[in-house]
């Protein structure tokens, strides 16, 4: 046997984070308790968790301070509250019969623990790596989290360090609103985003006019007003495919766009190029005579795919909206966004097509009232992702 728990309980320079490994003295666990014991590190130095002195606690568990030791000071809270907490943990775990007693001789337990250099409260220190220690004991024995627990809260997470998301579109909180700043004038752009509401179904994308006039390191100043929205550079790649993604990765985008007039080597390359770093290959078929066979000629699928008729042509060219069910039906995972003087009272019907993207432009950031514009399309989208949810793991 060889799990694997983890666990963060607590708050300022006091809070605990353990990480911890459980299994037989005679498998991998066993190996590395042994290493741990016997290939000693300068200022990680191991150490079995006591009780109390001469009555350690059973399983035999290595406690490994993850920050380095400096001085007495780090000493004394390591084998003070954080040896003690941790034994404290796991004896009582046996006692709960979390640790089945039969297994007291046959399994070792590897404790990983973080203490600040300016943890001053041993009560807390105690407390919080006692906490700790009892969770992840309990979560490495029950196999936490399972893959419906990771794929439920891997895009509505923040984590705490970091302070920002890195935003991605999941399918199951579609339709997005996708908000066009075709106005090439970084200021004015600023602006308009200081003004859209925050909402985990907006979609913030460099035009291509912006990218024009400025070139992709504008993608850099608006990641400077917004850190966690996600971002499209609309390059409407037409060659060397793989260059301008790289371009635009280097940037910050989350994703990017080609044209769909692009030879299909040229889309290969560039679909292929943001899946390697990561990120969202896009494919806008404007002028595209047939987007569903376009789609069947490429080697790999794009994320999305963009039924977009131009700004010039929008008195003669018709809403191909009618393509997004033959789309899906043909590619079950590729998203549709559409595109094309798309206003409130035409967007529901795109909904109700199947569009996961709406793309507007003019109707918002043309707005007097930017907000006002954007809470219009929001209303009919849906609510936020667990907006009220806080998480307390």
């Amino acid at each position: 046997m060889f799990k694997i728990g983890e666990a963060l309980v607590g708050s300022g320079n006091e809070v605990a984070h353990v990480d911890l490994m459980i299994g037989e003295k005679e498998g991998v666990v066993g190996e590395a308790f042994a290493n741990g014991l016997t290939q000693l590190s300068k200022g990680h130095t191991p150490l079995l968790s006591v009780i109390r002195p001469n009555l350690p606690a059973k399983p035999y568990t290595l406690v490994v301070p993850k920050v380095t030791v400096a001085g007495m000071e780090d000493v004394e809270k390591i084998f003070g509250p954080a040896q003690a907490a941790v034994a404290k943990a796991i004896a009582d775990s046996v006692e709960e019969e979390v640790i089945p007693p039969a297994k007291l001789d046959e399994w070792v337990v590897i404790v990983s623990v973080f203490i600040h250099p300016e943890a001053v409260d041993y009560r807390k220190i105690y407390q919080y790596n006692y906490g700790a220690t009892k969770l992840a004991l309990k979560r490495a024995l029950t196999d936490y989290p399972n893959a419906d627990k990771i794929r439920y809260d891997k895009d509505r997470a923040v984590h705490p360090i970091m302070g920002f998301k890195v935003s991605r579109l999941p399918d199951w909180n579609t339709p997005y609103l996708q908000i066009a700043l075709d106005v090439p004038d970084i200021d004015r752009v600023k602006k308009v985003i200081s003004q859209v509401p925050k909402s985990d179904k907006i979609i913030l994308e460099a035009g291509t006019p912006l990218i024009k006039r400025y070139g992709v390191q504008v993608i850099k100043e608006i990641r400077e007003v917004t850190k966690s929205d996600f971002v499209i550079a609309d390059l409407k790649t037409l060659d060397v495919g793989q260059v301008e993604v790289d371009l635009s990765y280097d940037e910050g985008a989350d994703a990017v766009v080609a044209s769909g007039l692009a030879a299909p080597e040229v889309l290969d390359k560039f679909i292929y190029e943001a899946h390697r770093l990561g990120i969202y290959a896009i494919v806008d078929t404007m002028n595209v005579e047939d987007p569903v066979a376009l789609v069947g000629e490429l080697k790999d699928m794009p994320d999305i795919l963009i039924l977009h008729r131009c700004v010039d042509a929008e008195g003669r060219q018709e809403q191909r909206w009618h393509l997004i069910g033959e789309l899906k039906k043909k590619n079950p995972k590729l998203m549709v966004a559409v595109a094309g003087g798309i206003d409130p009272h035409t967007a529901p019907e795109a909904i109700k097509q199947g569009a996961d993207i709406i793309i507007v432009g003019r109707s918002i950031t043309q707005s007097r009232d930017v907000e006002g514009s954007v809470r219009q399309f929001l209303d009919f989208m849906g609510g936020d992702i667990d907006l009220k949810r806080v998480h307390v793991e």
